[in-house]
């Protein structure tokens, strides 16, 4: 059957969570299977879409397609080139606080993490009054008056962010176009090339699953378990991108008290994950702030709380049931080094004793109607988000 080399992939893939490592409850092992199939679905869609010569942008992880901690204020867009081809990007700037781009040499795997070649946000651009703007990728010298930016050998991947830092922004336009091929049509699939994709989708899956479990180990679980980092540059990330990171391990009668500084970063956000190195529901749950969500204190602090119960305070972080998972700042759009004092402290307290703990509790607190609105928003903010 055509579809062999996929469907034994599939069945590697289900053996590989099945046997992660992590898994103690029932609740880790569903919600290795929902992964799973979003990898399906997000290897096959890429696979099939993927042209040398007529390259798309894809969005490899989403809502509903996660992987690699993806972020809930953040579309990913991502493309396939080569270093010795020439590039057209069109778009038009949406509302969104960040627009970057970042060009990789490689994939992420189970053994290493692409280099990074050249990475820059919209400020490096030139951009009409009306928004759009069309920006170059090729072997040519950069050229900064024409937004013409240079391929370093083993350029392959090109990688475009929107980050939201309120979920009311709008996200803008995108397409990619190698030069040499517009106006000519792509070539019609052939039967061999549909073999070649079903393994291709095959073997990018597996590569997926070992990928995304390898990362907390190399990144995150080695740590003191209820730390969080200094800020420091994202591993593999935007050169404007500083990130805090840890992991943690609460009971249910223990709440993470997690105190920053309200930043001066354009875009500030948190989120915990799950040891399968993705994202909660971000959609029905408040499992993640940013700096237009968050309550700042009367003395400039941020104080979050992370905890599996609810203790009624604007800034609760839910765990959905979840005793052990991976806690992430990030600061984006950066344009000075941060410092330890720009950074998150972490102390778990019991949590019967978070209102002596909290020195603004009173200030904290938050009605079950008003709650209730909170994600509401965040309903509609990401379902305006994907049909925008």
């Amino acid at each position: 059957m055509l579809t062999d080399p996929l469907t034994a992939a599939i069945a590697e893939a289900e053996k590989l969570v099945a046997t992660a490592p992590h898994i103690r409850t029932e609740q880790d092992l569903v919600e290795g299977y929902s992964y799973l199939a979003g990898g399906i679905s997000a290897c096959v869609h890429a696979t099939f879409a993927y042209s040398r010569s007529h390259p798309v942008f894809v969005t490899g992880t989403g809502p509903y397609t996660k992987m690699g901690l993806d972020n809930p204020d953040t579309l990913y867009w991502g493309a396939s080139i080569r270093d010795d081809a020439e590039y057209v990007v069109t778009g038009r700037r949406g509302t969104t606080c960040d627009l970057s781009f970042q060009v990789l040499a490689g994939n992420y795997t189970d053994a290493e993490v692409p280099g990074n070649v050249t990475a820059f946000d919209d400020r490096a651009l030139t951009i009409a009054d009306d928004g759009t703007f069309e920006v170059r990728f090729g072997p040519g010298p950069r050229d900064p008056d024409r937004n013409y930016f240079p391929l370093a050998p083993g350029s392959s991947q090109l990688v475009v962010r929107e980050v939201y830092s309120d979920w009311t922004q709008r996200r803008g336009m995108l397409s990619i176009h190698r030069l040499d091929s517009l106006g000519v049509p792509a070539p019609e699939p052939t039967h061999q090339d549909a073999v070649t994709r079903y393994e291709r989708a095959g073997r990018a899956l597996v590569s997926r699953v070992k990928t995304w479990l390898q990362f907390p180990e190399w990144f995150y679980l080695k740590l003191p378990v209820n730390t969080v980092t200094e800020p420091r540059r994202t591993p593999g990330g935007l050169d404007t991108q500083y990130s805090s990171v840890g992991h943690y391990e609460l009971g249910d009668d223990e709440a993470m008290v997690l105190t920053l500084p309200a930043s001066d970063a354009p875009y500030l956000g948190f989120q915990i994950g799950s040891l399968w190195y993705i994202s909660l529901d971000y959609i029905h749950h408040q499992t993640s702030l940013n700096n237009s969500q968050a309550q700042v204190d009367p003395d400039g602090m941020v104080r979050i709380v992370v905890s599996a119960r609810d203790p009624g305070l604007t800034n609760w972080v839910e765990t959905l049931g979840r005793s052990r998972g991976i806690l992430q700042f990030r600061w984006q759009r950066l344009d000075r080094e941060l410092t330890a004092a720009d950074g998150p402290t972490a102390e778990v307290v019991p949590f019967d004793r978070l209102s002596e703990v909290l020195p603004f509790h009173d200030s904290n607190r938050i009605t079950p109607e008003a709650w209730a609105q909170r994600i509401a928003d965040r309903q509609r903010g990401v379902a305006d988000r994907m049909l925008a």
